[in-house]
């Protein structure tokens, strides 16, 4: 099982969570990041370093979010692999918490 970056990310970006990983399992897009499963090693260190609370282990995705496995596993093939924290968007904590921002994704 991989872990599964969730909705939650979608204009937080927030980059903690890289530089951590010792799979360089993250992929960067405009907005949202996601995780490869073919890269990860399913250990958790990204877990705590989330200040969006967006990553889940996949097998303890909540329903809502079951979506995003397949999104993460798509977009990690398309986007550039990011290894190094980079600086949050500017307006990321207003966005940290709202709901419904699949739609606001940009891929």
């Amino acid at each position: 099982m991989a872990f599964v970056v969730t909705e939650n990310c979608i204009k937080c970006k927030y980059t903690d969570c890289v530089s951590v990983c010792p799979a360089d399992a993250f992929f960067e897009g405009p907005n949202f990041l996601a995780i490869s499963p073919i890269d990860c090693i399913d250990c958790g260190l990204c877990v705590p370093e989330c200040s969006a609370d967006a990553i889940y282990q996949e097998d303890e995705l909540p329903e809502s979010q079951k979506e995003f496995t397949e999104l993460n596993a798509e977009l990690a093939l398309v986007w550039p692999r990011i290894t190094e924290v980079k600086p949050a968007p500017e307006d990321a904590d207003v966005w940290n918490g709202i709901d419904d921002k699949l739609k606001l994704l940009e891929t």
